[in-house]
């Protein structure tokens, strides 16, 4: 289960906000590799998020997915691996398990708004711990917004 998190300062500073995200593993890869569309945006997100100390809760899935495309990208294993370390030991990350309840949520999801199996794991996430998904990947967003919030790194805040 989640850990709780402190309430957040939200970015403009003015107020307190209780968002929270669930970060897709496209968002991690894209704000990596500076050669990708969107990069820039993605890395001001995470930094944002650091700043506000926004709490982000991920499944353990993410791991895997951010490792095997930086790997794959870089042609970097240390370099991956280094980074996934870097990304699970965030102090305002929450990671959860794929239990038997939150995998029936997903396939739930994945059946009614044809998610992809992994898509649908993020959505399961972000709507079990009310949290808005953020992520690059177009149909995961076009899908999943059916059955979560979800958004890109450049309006995730708004």
């Amino acid at each position: 289960m989640a850990r709780q998190r402190r309430r957040a300062t939200a970015p403009s500073g003015d107020a307190v906000s209780t968002q929270r995200f669930t970060i897709d593993a496209s968002v991690f890869v894209n704000a990596f590799n500076p050669h990708e569309a969107g990069h820039a945006a993605s890395l001001e997100f995470l930094a944002a998020v650091h700043r506000q100390a926004v709490p982000v809760i991920i499944p353990s899935l993410a791991a895997v997915e951010i490792a095997s495309a930086v790997a794959r990208a870089a042609d970097d294993t240390d370099g991956a691996l280094g980074y996934v370390n870097a990304v699970m030991a965030l102090p305002y990350l929450s990671v959860v398990q794929l239990t038997g309840p939150l995998s029936r949520l997903a396939a739930t999801l994945a059946a009614t708004h044809r998610l992809r199996g992994a898509d649908a794991i993020y959505a399961a996430v972000a709507r079990r711990y009310g949290t808005t998904l953020v992520s690059r990947d177009r149909e995961q967003r076009a899908r999943g917004g059916e059955a979560v919030d979800c958004r890109t790194p450049e309006t995730a805040f708004r």
